[in-house]
């Protein structure tokens, strides 16, 4: 008598079962993606039907649009899960950048009450 038929147990699906899944993941994962893309593309005609409102508004009261100024907005990553660890190189010479900052403030805030009480000085003395 052979069991390993009538149990399951020949082996041979797991092939296809890895296939299937990664199958699965790669649709699911497009799911998302095209999911997210949709949405962006709402948020974006949803903001230009505002700021036709918000323009009409303007012209009906003679406002001017504030300029704002566009900084460039760094490139977000898509997955910020998944961007580059700093190593720790790089984070030490972050903090010493930021300690030369505050050391740097600190000078010129010292320099600058100094000439103050300088110039206070020179100007209570008289030289005859």
């Amino acid at each position: 008598m052979n069991f390993m038929g009538a149990v399951g147990g020949d082996g041979g699906d797991d092939g296809d079962d890895k296939e299937k899944a990664e199958e699965e993941e790669r649709e699911r994962q497009e799911a998302i993606r095209e999911a997210e893309e949709r949405r962006k593309e709402k948020h974006r005609k949803m903001e230009e039907e505002r700021e036709k409102m918000r323009q009409d508004i303007r012209d009906k009261y003679n406002i001017k649009k504030k300029e704002e100024i566009v900084e460039a907005a760094p490139q977000e990553e898509p997955n910020p899960l998944m961007r580059k660890k700093k190593t720790p190189e790089e984070l030490a010479a972050e903090a010493e950048q930021e300690e030369l900052d505050d050391f740097t403030k600190l000078k010129n805030q010292i320099e600058t009450q100094v000439n103050e009480l300088k110039t206070q000085i020179e100007g209570k003395c008289v030289m005859q």
